[in-house]
């Protein structure tokens, strides 16, 4: 059964959608029935280019990324998701919609905050290398998240083994 994962970030442009694509590249990658999703609160409706630029700079494909709302999580025809995971502070600040779990449950719940790399100083060169270490610090926690027992572990040690993670 696919665990489905939620990646939210207040505009869904940079730091969720990183984190999605890295997901969906590194869960097919060691052949794991995964599958990411990003969304945001106040979705910009268009994706940040330094990170687009990131990720196909590190071979990862980007077709079909967009700028979506989490609304589209939580209504009908949402996939049952297993883990929401919060990017940044003030996505992770707002009241989230109901997101619906597998059997009708409630999804694990996780922070795991990043600087935003679309304010990084330096001209365009400074943010390209502030995305591409986000990038790169975010690949680090989907390998671990990735290395978790996602079909059998319980709710209780799945959300401690996440919240450690998001620690590392």
């Amino acid at each position: 059964m696919t665990v489905h994962v939620l990646i939210l970030c207040t505009h869904n442009s940079a730091r969720s959608v990183l984190a999605e694509c890295m997901l969906n590249h590194l869960a097919a990658k060691l052949g794991q029935d995964v599958r990411a999703h990003s969304a945001g609160s106040a979705p910009s409706g268009r994706i940040n280019p330094f990170a687009l630029e990131a990720l196909e700079s590190a071979g990862i494909d980007t077709r079909g990324c967009r700028s979506k709302s989490w609304d589209e999580f939580s209504g009908e025809g949402a996939p049952p998701l297993s883990i929401v995971i919060t990017v940044c502070d003030s996505a992770a600040a707002e009241q989230c919609p109901v997101f619906f779990g597998g059997a009708g449950g409630q999804p694990v719940k996780v922070h795991w905050g990043y600087p935003d790399p679309s304010n990084a100083e330096g001209g365009d060169d400074g943010k390209r290398r502030a995305f591409e270490l986000t990038r790169q610090a975010i690949g680090y926690r989907m390998l671990q998240l990735l290395a978790l027992p996602l079909q059998t572990t319980d709710r209780a040690a799945l959300q401690a083994a996440l919240t450690r993670i998001g620690r590392s």
